[in-house]
């Protein structure tokens, strides 16, 4: 019912600690399958993967990239790859928080959303008393509704719009929302900003969405993250990343919802503000 897709390059010092949150709480039924691509990493990544593959026989598929391809392409080839109802991206030096995928689990048999939208921790080797004040621990992934099932899709992208939290990995759709490689949804190769130019395409063909408040996920803080590390390639692919989206609303009624034009118009505004700063 569930595909986790992993992709990895150069995540030596973090996957084991990914994987194992994952498959700890992953009934061994087959009911989780946990996909891994290597794109080519240049550390000892592809080593750590053969010790998790003997470690958990049988509960890992491994996918490799001829050539290194960039973290949108690998995205594609995992989902083209993924058997699950439901798809959950997850990055590789991140981690699923305790209770994660019984909480899924429970609110896909109980409601079979189209979206299940979850909110997330932010991780930091040290974390000090600015970053507790800043509510860290718990970050809201989106504004609307909670705990419901909601048959809505402006209210859906209002929603993630309006927090400007898009990462994929605090949302899980069903695998029939992205179609297939040439009419379908699919992250752009060799962009940055991949999330933000994506999920809310994908929310656009969604029919209902369940919101949990709990944290699933632990975004882990790097110094080398896209945001730590800007350059002029980055921010104008960030003020280009929401085109798609306002070339999808035009002319389709949920352009007419009040609170998504704002939503839209908030991040396009955080759009440029980050754009400019570099």
């Amino acid at each position: 019912w569930l595909s986790v897709l992993v992709p990895v390059y150069n995540v030596r010092d973090y996957l084991t600690e990914c994987i194992e949150s994952v498959l700890a709480q992953a009934p061994d039924d087959g009911g989780v399958e946990v996909l891994l691509l290597d794109d080519c990493s240049t550390d000892d990544s592809s080593a750590v993967i053969a010790q998790l593959q003997s470690r958990w026989p049988g509960r890992l598929s491994v996918l490799r990239h001829a050539r290194n391809s960039g973290l949108s392409a690998a995205r594609n080839t995992l989902m083209d790859a993924a058997k699950g109802r439901y798809l959950w991206f997850l990055d590789s030096d991140d981690k699923l928080l305790p209770g994660a995928i019984a909480g899924l689990q429970a609110i896909v048999r109980q409601h079979a959303p189209d979206v299940v939208l979850c909110d997330f921790a932010v991780w930091r080797e040290r974390m000090r008393l600015k970053h507790r004040l800043r509510g860290e621990g718990h970050k809201r992934s989106f504004d609307g509704p909670a705990r419901q099932l909601v048959h809505d899709r402006a209210q859906l992208m209002a929603g993630m719009l309006g927090t400007g939290q898009l990462h994929a990995w605090s949302k899980i759709s069903r695998r029939a929302l992205w179609g297939d490689d040439r009419s379908g949804v699919r992250f752009p190769a060799g962009r940055y900003f991949e999330d933000m130019a994506t999920m809310p395409l994908m929310a656009l063909r969604a029919q209902s969405f369940y919101y949990e408040t709990s944290p699933w996920v632990a975004y882990r803080q790097r110094d080398s993250s896209i945001l730590a590390s800007m350059s002029l390639r980055k921010a104008l692919d960030q003020s280009a990343a929401l085109l798609p989206l306002a070339q999808a609303l035009a002319g389709q009624p949920e352009w007419q919802h009040a609170g998504l034009r704002l939503a839209l118009a908030q991040q396009a505004a955080r759009s440029l503000v980050g754009a400019m700063r570099h």
